[in-house]
């Protein structure tokens, strides 16, 4: 089995001409052409913090449909965090997954089988600072060995973290790699490799990247990021 993941902060559907475009937004999707991808900053953050992208919008304009994850109505995540699926993957399980934190910020996890495969994802948008990025970062690793069932494993995510061998990074890579997909931030000049993909041991990466296209560079302040990985025999 092989998979194209993704993930992307699309900064609430705001791009850099200060606009909200949700179908600029669902063309960077579109054009990524993965089978899974998490968002960050999926909802906007006040009011009843609906969707950035209408939920009907993202299953009549696109390929996928986010993962049943809160209860809100109009939003496709928690704390802005979603993941999206091709519609012929099957969704076994979504929950909210509650971290430590100084301001709002969370993380999401998916049971999903691809291809006849058992895939669990997990998209996440960490903390500003050092101290709790790195308790959430273990948090995160602590609960997947503790979950009752084992699957293989995929952690995607805006980390917030410039640093090249930080704590939260070494937490994370207790259990997985990190594919080299380079910076994605900001999109006018990306110096920052804030946005990250883990997976498991039980998959190896095949090919790994920035998406750097000409509506990507416009549509949000980060670029997404992108991993082609294969199971490990």
């Amino acid at each position: 089995m092989t998979l194209r993941v993704a993930s992307y902060n699309m900064r609430k559907a705001i791009g850099l001409d200060r606009v909200r475009k949700p179908d600029r937004v669902l063309a960077v999707l579109n054009e990524l052409d993965a089978d899974i991808i998490a968002l960050q900053e999926a909802d906007r953050r006040l009011g009843e913090r609906a969707s950035a992208i209408p939920r009907d919008m993202i299953e009549a304009e696109s390929p996928y449909r986010a993962v049943p994850i809160e209860n809100r109505p109009n939003s496709i995540g928690w704390h802005g965090n979603a993941i999206l699926v091709r519609k012929d993957h099957e969704i076994i399980h979504g929950e909210p997954l509650f971290l430590p934190m100084l301001e709002p910020r969370g993380a999401v996890l998916a049971d999903l089988v691809v291809r006849g495969e058992p895939v669990r994802v997990v998209g996440m948008h960490l903390d500003l600072t050092g101290i709790y990025r790195a308790r959430q970062a273990k948090m995160l690793v602590d609960h997947l060995g503790e979950r009752t069932t084992q699957l293989p494993s995929i952690l995607m995510g805006d980390l917030n973290d410039w640093m090249v061998n930080s704590k939260a990074l070494k937490e994370f890579q207790r259990h997985h790699q990190c594919a080299a997909c380079g910076p994605s931030f900001p999109t006018r000049r990306p110096l920052g490799t804030l946005d990250r993909i883990f997976v498991s041991d039980h998959f190896k990466v095949e090919e790994s990247g920035v998406h750097a296209s000409l509506t990507a560079k416009r549509a949000s302040d980060h670029l997404p990021v992108w991993a082609k990985v294969a199971r490990s025999s």
